[in-house]
């Protein structure tokens, strides 16, 4: 387990939102909920900053997004997600460097099965905050290219922000068998897409290339990326990515809610431009982490 992601003991005695307030502890649901019978369920990644909850519309907008496409029935409020969120926050005295996992379920159903139409009690919504730091840290990471391709939209859309996640979780055996940081997952037609956890961008000649979010999650770190760009004109572009280009990029780094930006070192035992975080990805570090505060809602 990489030592920026080991457990920290002050949530051991926190509350966790299940449907209602609960010890982390005694924090359950049901065997006949749907998350556990089918991975039934959509999530979002939060992270909470001085009192401030980062670009916490946007996600919500995806969660209900996703939960649309799904049709899930008898969804909480947007009021009402929000509510639990905070309730949860302040429950605990959360203020900063705290990571909140937000699930929404399509709920209990009356009997085992795959059919939604057995979901009659209405969804399950789920707020687990932590204290997590940014789980990459600053060493570089070291990634392999992965065997296992990243879903199509002709399989499964990723714009879905869903709960199956086993096709990204093979991708990480992988690379936990090679002892390396993360997998780098590629599409269907052999282009890069994404790793089993972040976005990915490339930097070559001063330009930024991120892939196109066909067989990968537009993520909103990466969105945010893209916006930093444009206010500080540096040249950027979605395009297809070959592992050549991976190969012999100038810089690369990953954006995701759990990592922020975080620069990788090799990929498949090859150096990644000198080896080091590169001025391209320290400048966006730092714009990042000076804006991350003004964008954030604040706890009522």
């Amino acid at each position: 387990m990489s030592k920026y992601n080991t457990p920290d003991p002050r949530n051991e005695n926190t509350l966790v939102y299940v449907n209602g307030l609960v010890p982390r502890k005694d924090a359950r649901v049901s065997v006949l909920d749907s998350v556990v019978q089918g991975g039934d369920a959509v999530w979002e990644g939060l992270r909470l900053y001085q009192s401030r909850i980062y670009q916490l519309e946007e996600h919500l907008d995806r969660l209900f997004d996703s939960a649309h496409v799904l049709q899930f029935a008898n969804i909480p409020s947007r009021n009402e997600v929000r509510n639990a969120i905070f309730g949860t926050l302040k429950a605990n005295g959360m203020e900063d460097g705290v990571h909140i996992r937000l699930t929404l379920s399509r709920g209990l159903k009356s009997t085992s099965g795959m059919n939604p139409q057995l979901n009659t009690f209405g969804c399950t919504l789920i707020v687990l905050p932590e204290y997590k730091g940014m789980v990459y840290g600053e060493d570089g990471l070291q990634l392999i290219t992965s065997s296992v391709r990243r879903n199509a939209p002709a399989y499964l859309d990723s714009k879905i922000h869903h709960n199956n996640l086993l096709n990204n979780i093979l991708a990480k055996i992988e690379a936990n068998h090679a002892q390396a940081d993360d997998a780098v997952m590629l599409d269907q037609a052999g282009f890069i897409a994404e790793t089993n956890a972040t976005n990915i961008f490339l930097v070559k000649n001063q330009k930024l290339y991120t892939p196109f979010a066909d067989a990968c999650l537009p993520g909103m770190t990466r969105r945010r990326v893209l916006e930093i760009a444009e206010e500080l004109n540096m040249e950027a572009q979605e395009k297809n990515l070959s592992m050549a280009e991976m190969y012999t990029a100038d810089e690369m780094f990953t954006t995701g809610t759990m990592g922020g930006l975080s620069w990788v070192k090799e990929v498949d035992g090859r150096l990644i431009g000198s080896g080091s975080k590169g001025p391209i990805c320290t400048k966006l570090q730092a714009y990042y982490q000076d804006t991350v505060h003004d964008l954030g809602v604040a706890i009522p």
